[in-house]
């Protein structure tokens, strides 16, 4: 601890021109301390303005000797600390060393950005005296000054090649980047500072958002909570009526109540948990860009501003939405129900009980926003191909099975279940869940006369028998968009549904298999909404193709 003060006050009391104890200290008006004798030599050789801060007082102050800090430096000249601060003046582990020092150096003071030069007290003197280094650029001391030294030609890095995005000096601006797009390292970071914070502003955002789904998250468990304290009360007073037979059922379902809180209470829980590892992440990256920020050296700023600007990508940015259910009505009911069959339904009611508590009830959606351009939609793009062993006789495969062409001959194929045999049908190969991004490429028959509909289908959609119950469209298993100039339209279930313009080639199929989101989209920049569908998946599903009239093509564009 002795030391330690020791140190502190060297570097109050000392003189920044003789660099020993302050002898006769005076103030100036900035506030600086130094010896009577320096500071007015000093002003005999220069104008009259303070050596560290540089601060010109006009007319020239009168100085007064500080009487106070005279009796403070004595006071610490009895206890020996002149010795000590002497060698506190050294560089030790972990200091920056002053370059101009021989043998033993001393500890940098100052580091200089344009002679790339780090001085300590006793040389950086000239920095002050000299107006020829009024100019220069003084910041604390740093080890990284000779990485603002160019390779090639030994020259300080001044400019920015905007082109190449690297630091370069005037002689790579004349050869190496010449006819390149370079402004100076200020200009070059003054942009760079700008974006830097934006992309702060981003991640503040971020942070904001997930606060808030914390407190979604807070309120949901609340919700959790009292719903099963409440399904537990009425369970009980309808169950507690049935007395022997019913006493066993109701022990099984204050457990399945009291099971389904717990799993509910966990999946709440670890989506918190998740949030806050994120805003942790998303604050040690804004202190980065925070530390970057306020740095001196314009070089050094470029340098790290590549590693330190990158922004993750936040595909798992998610805004919490809590869809407002009764978690444990359907029990309730179910039970209530029980009550009034008593005997005779007990065993045929229990089933839908047992299911009722089964069912997941919690409907914890993690919407994430839905892509706007194609450049945004091709980030979930995916590889898709067609399964031979699905196919139609009338159809025919080509280009790595991502073609389909409707033939003039029927051909043989050998038998297999998941062959469609009444329509002229195909499948993906691939199971679709999460989200996906592709397209297809519509090739009507010459006349432009050909009906084609692409879809989204669950696999146990019927491969053979009445064509409406396999066809694509026609049924509850599938959805699906016919392209057919005026006749365009979306189907399911039987039911058609407007599309909001005409069906132009190629396609973009984006499905959001977790929202429950299909969409189509003519293909753009900024892409034409043809249909969406807010539903719910079940199960993953299969992209099909059907294609009615000889000639017809449709082909997977290969986005991967």
């Amino acid at each position: 601890m002795e030391q330690e003060g020791s140190e502190l006050n060297q570097d109050r009391f000392s003189c920044s021109i003789c660099l020993d104890l302050l002898k006769d200290p005076v103030t100036i008006p900035c506030g600086h301390n130094y010896c009577m004798k320096c500071i007015k030599t000093h002003w005999e050789k220069n104008i009259h303005s303070c050596p560290e801060c540089r601060q010109t007082f006009r007319p020239r102050p009168v100085l007064v000797k500080n009487t106070m800090l005279a009796d403070l430096v004595e006071e610490l000249k009895k206890t020996g600390l002149q010795a000590a601060a002497a060698d506190h003046c050294y560089a030790g582990p972990g200091d920056v060393a002053c370059d101009f020092c021989n043998g033993r150096k001393r500890k940098a003071s100052k580091s200089c950005l344009q002679c790339l030069v780090s001085y300590c007290h006793k040389h950086l003197q000239p920095h002050f005296t000299s107006p020829a280094f009024k100019k220069h650029k003084l910041m604390e001391p740093s080890e990284k000054l000779q990485e603002s030294m160019c390779s090639l030609h030994d020259e300080v890095m001044k400019m920015f090649c905007r082109t190449d995005q690297q630091c370069i000096c005037y002689l790579c601006s004349v050869d190496e980047h010449k006819g390149h797009d370079t402004v100076t390292s200020a200009a070059g970071r003054t942009e760079k500072q700008t974006e830097l914070e934006l992309s702060r502003q981003k991640i503040q955002q971020r942070i904001k958002d997930k606060h808030k789904d914390m407190k979604v998250l807070q309120q949901e468990v609340k919700t959790i909570s009292n719903c099963a304290d409440e399904a537990e009360e009425q369970n009980d007073k309808i169950l507690t009526e049935m007395i022997r037979l019913l006493e066993e059922r109701r022990r099984d379902v204050k457990q399945r109540i009291r099971s389904k809180e717990e799993t509910e209470m966990i999946r709440v829980k670890e989506l918190e948990s998740k949030l806050e590892q994120e805003i942790t992440e998303l604050r040690r990256k804004d202190a980065e860009m925070d530390k970057l920020s306020h740095t001196d050296d314009h070089n050094q700023f470029l340098l790290q501003y590549p590693s330190v600007s990158k922004l993750s990508e936040d595909p798992d940015s998610p805004s919490i939405n809590i869809c407002p259910l009764n978690y444990f009505e359907d029990v309730t009911t179910a039970v209530s129900e029980l009550r009034d069959k008593l005997l005779d339904n007990l065993r045929e009611r229990w089933t839908n009980t047992s299911v009722a508590i089964t069912e997941p009830k919690v409907l914890l959606s993690i919407s994430q926003p839905e892509p706007q351009t194609r450049a945004e939609f091709l980030q979930y793009s995916c590889e898709i191909t067609l399964d031979p062993n699905t196919m139609n006789s009338w159809l025919s495969l080509s280009e790595g099975n991502r073609k389909v062409t409707v033939v003039t001959k029927k051909k043989k194929r050998p038998f297999h279940p998941d062959r469609f045999t009444t329509l002229s049908q195909v499948l993906s190969k691939e199971s679709l869940t999460g989200r996906c991004y592709w397209e297809v490429e519509l090739r009507p028959e010459m006349y432009g006369l050909g009906i084609i509909y692409i879809a989204l289908t669950y696999k146990n959609i019927k491969r053979k028998g009445e064509s409406f119950k396999s066809a694509f469209g026609y049924n509850d298993k599938s959805w699906s968009l016919c392209c057919l100039n005026r006749f365009s339209g979306f189907y399911h279930n039987k039911v058609k549904s407007p599309v909001s313009h005409p069906v132009n080639s190629p396609v973009g199929v984006y499905l959001d298999h977790t929202a429950g989101i299909l969409s189509f989209y003519n293909v753009s920049e900024t892409m034409t909404l043809l249909h969406r569908v807010q539903t719910t998946f079940t199960e993953p599903l299969y992209f099909g193709i059907w294609l009615q009239t000889v000639g017809d093509v449709v082909e997977i564009i290969k986005l991967w």
